[in-house]
């Protein structure tokens, strides 16, 4: 049995994300998006599972891949689009593109474009929490590839020594940019397995899965407000699109085909209609519902963007900071 009404709101969460993305795959053509983006399509279980687990006050950091990220924690699809777009109306106020979201109001304190670098602000925000002894958590998104950088390590050694807040999240899609696990990790290593070898508790689920990616994460959860510090969750999932950008790209030959369409029946979104359908209310007019109402803010999210001004000039001079 599952919880009817957590499973609607993933589900919707889920068809939202893939919605807009779609949306913006197929409008990237247009040249109005002039910032290099990068899709989460096929990911979307598990931004969906950690994020309902999340209160509003729990602070989420994220990285290149982020827009799912920001939207399951409750960021505007408006100001997710006017940032794309450059306009003075985005979350950064357009200065700061795709891989540059931030939106305090709902927690979500920021995204980059630099591998493994929001991982030690995380860190950090997760200290702070600590000394005002508050309940929330600091939670931090990032690929298989951070797990590569030096950072990571020092990171998760600190969170662990000072028993920190902090909620590490490592979605595993197997390939940074087009290099596999194969040639940048050694055979049969499990990173959830080497992080609990640092000292903190750890755990790994199916990313596409996106009941099992809440039940895990409400877990963790539970263990980090009662004072038991940090936890690690690795997801296993699979990236649909190129790395950067709207297209596919199996032709490249960094991975086979067979790879991507097994990968692909396992789409979160299908899988979870699945389990949805063994209730007599969720019917195929039920699943067009949302889809239509998902894609309505998609286009809605679009022409907000579209009728927004761009920055003025002399914006490009403001909140700036140097040592």
């Amino acid at each position: 049995m599952i919880d009817w009404e957590i499973a609607i709101k993933l589900y919707k969460n889920m068809q939202l994300i893939r919605h807009i993305e779609e949306t913006i795959a197929r409008k990237y053509t247009e040249w109005k998006m002039r910032c290099p983006t990068h899709l989460s399509i096929g990911q979307e279980g598990i931004a969906s599972g950690v994020s309902i687990a999340l209160s509003k006050a729990d602070l989420v950091m994220s990285t290149h891949r982020s827009h799912a990220h920001y939207i399951a924690k409750g960021g505007d699809p408006n100001t997710l689009i006017a940032e794309i777009y450059g306009k003075s109306t985005g979350c950064s106020s357009g200065i700061g593109g795709s891989m540059h979201l931030i939106d305090k109001s709902v927690g979500f304190m920021g995204s980059t474009s630099i591998v493994g670098n929001t991982i030690p602000i995380a860190v950090g925000l997760g200290l702070s929490l600590k000394l005002q002894k508050s309940k929330h958590i600091s939670c931090v998104y990032f690929g298989d590839g951070s797990i590569e950088e030096g950072v990571f390590y020092e990171s998760v050694n600190f969170a662990a020594i000072k028993k920190l807040p902090v909620l590490f999240i490592c979605e595993n899609n197997f390939y940074s940019v087009y290099s596999s696990l194969k040639v940048r990790q050694p055979e049969g290593r499990k990173i959830y397995k080497m992080v609990e070898g640092i000292g903190i508790k750890s755990a790994f689920g199916d990313g596409n899965n996106a009941i099992e990616v809440n039940n895990l994460t409400k877990n963790a959860i539970t263990s980090i407000r009662e004072g038991n510090g940090p936890y690690f969750l690795e997801f296993s999932t699979y990236r649909w699109l190129e790395h950067c950008g709207p297209n596919y790209d199996n032709d490249l030959g960094y991975r086979s085909f067979n790879e991507y369409s097994d990968w692909k029946e396992k789409d979160p979104i299908v899988m979870l209609e699945k389990q949805l359908k063994e209730y007599d209310e969720f019917s195929n007019e039920k699943i067009s519902t949302i889809r239509n109402h998902s894609q309505k803010i998609a286009d809605e999210a679009f022409e907000f963007a579209e009728s927004s001004p761009f920055p003025k000039p002399e914006d490009a001079y403001k909140n700036l900071y140097s040592e």
